[in-house]
């Protein structure tokens, strides 16, 4: 019965906080200015994004996503701990976590990437898998210039790692749930990126906006 307790109340905990929107928090306490106007798509969003508030702005964003996504998994794995099953709180949270963040309740089930959400689950689950995780996902976005290419081979990462170092059976299982579940949010992606119709982002330099007129 414990168990099923601690199970409902880390899942709700994490797919709630998942729901969350990071850019709506750092629009009110980081920002102070509406940064959702921005998001018209992955590519066009980040670019205008990096044109406004730069390097630091990134960073900021950043450690919103990842408060937001390290209270869920530490209550994840406080909960479980009580029953010396850590890394299985760990995972669950990770796992719903990520759900709230691909189908978010606050926002239609319309969601985005959980490339954070999917670094920090790993990382909390198993340092080794995290670090994994975390290099390829970087790296295939960066090399790539997709955000949904680095969410899928940072999935498929996890698959991989899972099976190799993690001890926990069930954790390991929780994990490979999780990347499933991104892969198949990220099917349409993948397609765009087969046809070629996928919007690449970009970190050269954008000068353009100085012929805008209000410049």
């Amino acid at each position: 019965m414990i168990y099923w307790v601690l199970s409902v109340v880390t899942a709700t905990v994490a797919y709630l906080f998942g729901s969350l929107s990071s850019m709506t928090i750092a629009s009110i306490y980081v920002f102070k200015r509406n940064i959702r106007r921005l998001s018209r798509s992955s590519g066009a969003w980040l670019s205008d994004f990096k044109r406004i508030y730069g390097v630091k702005g990134f960073v900021k964003l950043i450690i919103v996503e990842i408060v937001r996504d390290i209270i869920p998994l530490l209550i994840g794995g406080f909960l479980f701990n009580l029953k010396e099953q850590a890394p299985v709180g760990f995972a669950l949270a990770g796992l719903c976590l990520v759900l709230g963040r691909l189908y978010p309740l606050f926002n239609g089930m319309r969601g985005s990437h959980a490339t954070i959400c999917l670094i920090m689950a790993a990382l909390t689950v198993n340092i080794s898998a995290g670090i994994v995780v975390l290099v390829v996902s970087v790296a295939a976005t960066w090399f790539s210039k997709y955000l949904s290419l680095g969410a899928i081979l940072g999935a498929a990462a996890l698959v991989a790692v899972s099976v190799l170092v993690v001890d926990n059976d069930l954790a390991a299982k929780l994990c490979m749930l999780t990347s499933a579940l991104v892969c198949f949010k990220h099917i349409p992606a993948a397609l765009r990126i087969f046809n070629g119709k996928e919007l690449k982002i970009s970190f050269a330099e954008d000068l353009t906006y100085k012929l805008d007129a209000k410049f």
